[in-house]
Formats: structure tokens, C-alpha cells, sequence
């Protein structure tokens, strides 16, 4: 598989009452695919976030933002486009980031998450000089990180309840 150039096509995902940000790195082909973030049959993410924050799985995109809003929860990814093979985050280079200001300026985040090492990494060297707010590491929902079992996970993501 060779490097594509991929640009990032959803709208970030906030209001004036988020108090976190959730940023992923890049969305995934499957992602693009259907249009939103998050979005492998297999991801994680929609799953162990709403069990934490003790509602059902949203299911359509619709659910999704609304469980997101209502929950003060910002989603976005830290790049705006790069170059990357398939939805391996290792391979991205040429990264542009995605201006987290956006956001910032127009919500009430107190605390910015990323999910997974990779976004982690991006988020430090390209976003964290213009917003000063340093982020916490979460692990990767993706079903790539199989060395994760849900209830780890679980364990994990359980730290944004104190910012919600």
C-alpha cells in the first residue's frame, strides 16, 4: 500500500459548554468511508466513552453528536491532512494540524485528551506551542490496539468524568 494524501472532511464536533476535547489523529478509510469519526465497526470509542458516561451506545451520526453535546464532549482529530498508508498513524508524514483555537476560543474545554500515541505525539509538536493546554495520553480504541482489553480501556477513559 502506498502513502495517499488524505484531507480531513468533518466538522469539528463542539459548543460553548464543551469542557474536553477528544482528538484522534487522522480518520481511518473506514471513517471516511461513513463520514464520521470513529466511525470501523470495531472502534471502541463510542462504546467506552458512553459507558462512562453512563448512557447507551449511541448508534446513527445524529445520536452521536447529540450524546457528544450533551455530554460536553468536543471531538476533533489534531490533523487537518497528511500523507498516510491506509489507517496506519506510523506512516503519516507531511502532517498538517488542525488549528485547535477553533475550538478553544468558542468553548469551555478544560482538558484535552488524545486517543492514542501517535495523536498524542502530533498534538505535543504541533498544537500544544499555540494552546498551551497539555494533553493526556489516552490509549488507542482502535481495534488495532488488541492488546487492550474493554475493561482497560474503560479504566482509562474513566479519568474524563472529572472534567464533565
Amino acid at each position: 500500500m502506498e502513502l495517499e494524501r488524505v484531507t480531513h472532511d468533518f466538522e469539528p464536533i463542539y459548543n460553548q459548554d464543551s469542557r474536553i476535547l477528544m482528538l484522534g489523529t487522522m480518520p481511518s478509510p473506514k471513517s471516511r468511508e461513513v463520514g464520521f469519526y470513529y466511525g470501523h465497526p470495531r472502534n471502541r470509542f463510542w462504546k467506552v466513552v458512553s459507558d462512562v458516561c453512563g448512557e447507551n451506545l449511541p448508534k446513527t451520526k445524529e445520536d452521536k453528536i447529540a450524546f457528544a453535546l450533551r455530554n460536553k464532549i468536543a471531538v476533533w482529530d489534531v490533523l487537518a491532512g497528511c500523507e498516510i498508508k491506509g489507517a496506519e498513524d506510523s506512516s503519516i508524514r507531511n502532517p498538517i494540524p488542525n488549528d485547535m483555537n477553533l475550538i478553544l476560543r468558542h468553548s469551555d474545554v478544560r482538558a484535552v485528551f488524545t486517543t492514542g500515541t501517535k495523536a498524542a505525539q502530533l498534538y505535543k509538536k504541533y498544537c500544544y506551542p499555540s494552546t498551551g493546554i497539555a494533553a493526556v495520553n489516552l490509549p488507542s480504541t482502535s481495534p488495532a490496539n488488541c492488546r487492550m482489553n474493554y475493561e482497560e480501556l474503560y479504566e482509562a477513559y474513566a479519568v474524563i468524568k472529572k472534567y464533565l
